[in-house]
């Protein structure tokens, strides 16, 4: 695929994450825009990180260039299978804020719901990631339906989604290669059936947006063929109440100088 120039993509804006240390060209209007959710989802990625890293799902590119950015000697390949949201991936690696980075990372448009011969067709090899971070959609059909076909695809997940996600994520990644992924609570239950006989000794870190108000992210990380133990970690308060900031915790994460496990 040739890389896109900013001024070759759709209607778009150009954002800066980290403080300024990478930049996202994304829809203006359509398709999904990268937020908080990929900041976290890159802050689970552990902070002496090196290898190679697969992004599934992942858009413009917001999470998998977060933990590159931070993680000095990882490599990242962007997963989309939109065409519309690989031209934003692509636009974004070309854009020269982000020269730094690009010879660190590369596209790949393919489905990675796609098995045996048909998934490494598409480039998605056996055993060739150290890690694989997931934002999949992980909304019901019935929330926040749109007819913004790109943002559909984005935001409403489908039938079995996680456990073909994950059956890909266990066949690219190579033993004891991490993985992590965000979604709501009440996906957890899937989540952990398909993490089952696959990825083990997974952490939990629950996400609220005030202290005394319910989660609304999880964010899992487990291994690929480890045996340890579930562990539900302290949560992710993101807001003080009343306040319209981000608490100094979430601040660090969202800015790439934390990590949410710690590591």
């Amino acid at each position: 695929m040739t890389p896109a120039a900013a001024g070759d993509a759709p209607d778009h804006t150009i954002d800066a994450f980290h403080r300024g240390r990478f930049w996202l060209v994304q829809p203006a209007n359509g398709g999904h825009r990268a937020g908080m959710d990929a900041m976290m989802l890159a802050a689970a990625v552990p902070s002496n990180f090196v290898g190679r890293l697969a992004d599934f799902g992942a858009g413009a590119g917001a999470a998998g260039l977060a933990v590159i950015s931070r993680c000095e000697q990882a490599r990242v390949t962007l997963v989309e299978r939109s065409l519309e949201m690989a031209v934003f991936a692509e636009a974004s690696l070309a854009h020269p804020a982000n020269q730094h980075l690009s010879d660190r990372a590369e596209v790949l448009r393919a489905d990675v719901t796609l098995t045996g011969r048909a998934r490494n067709a598409a480039g998605l090899g056996d055993h060739q990631f150290d890690f694989v971070i997931m934002n999949p959609p992980f909304n019901a059909g019935k929330d926040r339906a749109t007819p913004n076909t790109l943002r559909r695809e984005a935001h409403v997940m489908a039938e079995g989604l996680f456990e073909a996600w994950l059956r890909s994520a266990a066949a690219v990644t190579k033993p004891r290669g991490g993985l992590a992924i965000i979604a709501r609570p009440e996906s957890l239950a899937a989540i952990l059936d398909a993490l089952a006989g696959r990825f083990g000794a997974a952490e939990i870190v629950p996400v609220h947006p005030l202290v005394d108000e319910a989660a609304i992210r999880i964010v899992v990380r487990a291994f690929l063929g480890a045996r340890g133990k579930l562990s539900l970690l302290p949560p992710l308060v993101l807001h003080e109440k009343g306040g319209k900031g981000l608490l100094p915790s979430a601040d660090a994460i969202s800015n790439g100088t934390a990590t949410l496990f710690g590591d």
